[in-house]
């Protein structure tokens, strides 16, 4: 597979949002949001997901020439109306204004209304942990699986991040509510991968690790069963209250994903005991997470995100490894 250098990728995201209509300082951060998750290896949402997103641009789903906008304040909680912006910016400013809470108040929370997919979850998660705060986002979708029990398509897969800061290889746990999210089983399926365990039914009600018959069933499997289901469904309500935006019900009655409901929550813990005992804190308890012996096969005991730093200087010092049709489909865009 072609690798290629991260500055190459980047420019070339930047020149086809450019050629879209966005403002060149738009284009530079959407680009910079979009290289940078597929520099750390999250495929789904950074070059694979960037040719649907442009598409939709050019279909009008998304509006490029708004900003977010803050309609309803109470103090270190605020409600936010995207207006159908770009997810990816409308996340990245909604994150940053928890940040600025958190830091006048120790604690801030924004919940945005009418915005669009900010492709991967975990970006605002590494925002505020870059900020000196734990950062904990989640936004609700279109119907996406069944509740447990049933057959029928009824929550979404609400994507859920909780970042806490760690000496800059922060701990990160960016995790869907099914199993694999859309966008993994997209990639696998590309590829004509299995998954490593069941992440759904296929069309006879049957598990499977095939990507494919997942994607064509509709219906993935909760995480935790009854458990990720039950999560699912919380997620929701709390996104769609704080918001007082739309549920995924309400997503769901709609032909395509637009509008939903994303909470951003950042906690200034350095205030509360001091920079240097969080950090000393973090380093004590993930230590004695990985001081356990690993099983046969496994080669070490990682803590969420730590995957992702070998990826993503590999990738920073060898190139991005891209899909040769997907980059030319963005070169010829």
């Amino acid at each position: 597979m072609e690798r290629i250098p991260f500055e190459t990728v980047q420019a070339e995201f930047r020149r086809v949002l450019e050629s879209v209509g966005f403002t060149v300082e738009k284009a530079d951060r959407c680009a910079c949001l979009f290289a940078e998750n597929t520099l750390d290896g999250v495929y789904s949402h950074g070059l694979n997901r960037f040719p649907g997103f442009v598409r939709g641009v050019q279909a009008g789903k998304v509006t490029t020439d708004v900003e977010p906008e803050c309609t309803h304040s109470l103090g270190v909680i605020e409600q936010w109306d995207g207006k159908t912006g770009i997810g990816l910016l409308n996340a990245e400013i909604a994150m940053g204004r928890a940040i600025s809470i958190a830091h006048e108040h120790g604690m801030g929370c924004v919940g945005l209304r009418n915005t669009n997919h900010w492709m991967r979850a975990g970006a605002y998660g590494l925002q505020a942990a870059d900020a000196g705060c734990i950062g904990i986002c989640w936004t609700n979708t279109t119907v996406l699986m069944p509740p447990w029990g049933s057959d029928i398509k009824k929550i979404g897969n609400n994507p859920l991040t909780l970042c806490v800061p760690y000496r800059g290889k922060h701990v990160l746990l960016d995790m869907a509510m099914s199993q694999y999210s859309n966008g993994k089983l997209e990639v696998l399926a590309r590829r004509g991968e299995n998954l490593p365990l069941p992440g759904g039914y296929d069309t006879d009600a049957n598990l499977t690790t095939d990507p494919k018959a997942i994607l064509d069933s509709k219906r993935a499997l909760p995480i935790g069963y009854w458990k990720g289901s039950g999560l699912a469904l919380v997620l929701d309500l709390i996104a769609t209250l704080v918001t007082s935006g739309d549920s995924t019900s309400v997503i769901g009655s709609r032909s395509d994903e637009t509008n939903v409901s994303q909470v951003f929550i950042a906690i200034d813990v350095g205030s509360l005991a001091g920079s240097q005992i969080v950090e000393e804190t973090v380093d004590r308890i993930v230590k004695d997470f990985q001081d356990v012996p690993p099983l046969d096969g496994v080669n070490e005991i990682r803590y969420p995100g730590q995957g992702m730093l070998a990826i993503r200087e590999d990738n920073l010092m060898n190139g991005i490894p891209v899909d040769p049709d997907l980059w030319t489909e963005v070169l010829n865009m």
